[in-house]
């Protein structure tokens, strides 16, 4: 769960250091927020990792959200449009990040074959449970 809450932290600080920094170029007192939400954001994704996220999950979510949380709040804030074919690629980024959670959700539990292994089924294809040949590996 700490994992999780640090991950969110760490995506509300890149978002505000993202906003501040378009804020700064009208007003430079604005840089001092930048960077403590660029500072913040990498220490909450740090203390993330550190309690057990996977770097690709962890790095994937913080990205995907972060690009759409921002563009959001350019909207919101700046006026910024988001157009339909934007909207299409934060979506398919976001599939894309839940995609590599669901298939690190099943790696951890044995779930995906990497292996290649020449035992009928294909690198990648799911299996429900262990085979004999998985005992040798």
């Amino acid at each position: 769960m700490k994992k999780w809450l640090f991950l969110v932290l760490a995506i509300g600080c890149e978002v505000t250091g993202s906003v501040s920094m378009k804020t700064a170029v009208e007003s430079p007192g604005f840089y001092a927020l930048a960077t403590l939400g660029y500072v913040g954001a990498f220490v909450c994704l740090f203390v993330s990792l550190r309690n057990g996220m996977s770097l690709g999950v962890g790095y994937g979510i913080w990205g995907a959200a972060g690009v759409a949380a921002t563009a959001v709040m350019s909207m919101l804030i700046f006026g910024e449009p988001i157009t339909l074919l934007m909207g299409v690629g934060l979506v398919a980024v976001m599939l894309g990040v839940l995609l590599v959670e669901v298939g690190s959700q099943l790696d951890r539990r044995g779930g995906v074959d990497q292996s290649g292994a020449d035992d009928g089924r294909t690198p990648g294809s799911i299996r429900s449970t262990p085979t004999a040949t998985d005992a040798t590996r």
